[in-house]
């Protein structure tokens, strides 16, 4: 048995985890903006006596401070983090505002960094802990109109790789998943943020918009299947830094690295030139 703190898990991939976990066994501790919508989308029983929802705002670090706290009193200590809480936004660039840009990354960054903040005394006095990052095949490569969702995911990706190379000498695992297309809410109006003030100027964007809204049910992935690749993750002890999942993931970062390295070597008769001759 062990015990899971999971962020975002009233729908989605999370909600999928929390399931897993509870059919193994294991001792959830579960972050939602809504317990009620959490217990529903269990079945409204309540009959979990491992399970224990926390309502918490992410942003809020004094929220997070003692959510974690009371997840630490009551099942003992944490062994698995997983930062899992996200959203999507499909908007140009120029279309994003100050106050969406600064919400996403209250949810990908600073919520993430929230929660880190309040896990790692503990995991480092203890001298283990696993900690895994949910990003996405856009926190490798990008695309037009995902530039504020892309935005945070990178940030994240750079996050946990820092973080991975800083806590490993205190027998803490850190690892990213990069999934790919799967078949939950996040392409839905309910999870999928649009920009308030839209320009004329995007068409392909607006576009590309009305494909991704029509694509729920159709995607690749499996969020069942994704939920045990993670608890595999946190399992098997040699899972890499960064794990994709899906089909369609590898593939277009087979695609990223690709060009990445054409461009490497495009840069590289000009790039010498910048060095101090000795």
């Amino acid at each position: 048995m062990s015990t899971w703190f999971v962020t975002g898990t009233s729908r989605g991939l999370g909600l999928d985890l929390v399931r897993r976990l509870l059919e193994r066994g294991e001792n959830v501790a579960a972050t939602t903006r809504s317990a009620q919508r959490l217990a529903e989308a269990l079945g409204g029983s309540g009959d979990w006596p491992r399970l224990l929802v926390l309502e918490v705002d992410l942003a809020d670090e004094q929220q997070v401070t003692r959510a974690v706290q009371v997840a630490q009193d009551r099942f003992g200590g944490l062994d698995v983090v997983v930062n899992n809480a996200g959203y999507g936004f499909l908007g140009a660039v120029e279309e994003v505002s100050d106050t969406e840009a600064r919400k996403m990354f209250d949810v990908q960054i600073f919520g993430v960094w929230n929660v880190l903040r309040a896990v790692l005394p503990a995991m480092r006095e203890a001298g283990r802990g696993h900690i895994i990052n949910v990003s996405s095949i856009l926190g490798l490569t990008a695309f037009p109109g995902w530039g504020l969702y892309v935005a945070g995911k990178y940030a994240l990706e750079g996050l946990t790789e820092s973080l991975a190379a800083e806590v490993a000498g205190f027998g803490i695992t850190v690892n990213l998943v990069e999934p790919g297309y799967m078949r939950t809410d996040f392409l839905r109006p309910v999870s999928l943020g649009l920009p308030s003030e839209q320009s004329t100027g995007y068409p392909a964007i607006r576009e590309m918009t009305q494909q991704h809204l029509a694509m729920p049910g159709t995607q690749l992935g499996d969020p069942a299947k994704a939920a045990t690749a993670i608890i595999e993750v946190a399992t098997r002890g040699d899972a890499p830094l960064h794990q994709l999942l899906g089909s369609d993931s590898l593939g277009l970062a087979d695609a990223r690295i690709e060009a990445l390295r054409a461009d490497i070597e495009a840069s590289r008769a000009l790039g010498v030139t910048t060095d101090i001759q000795q």
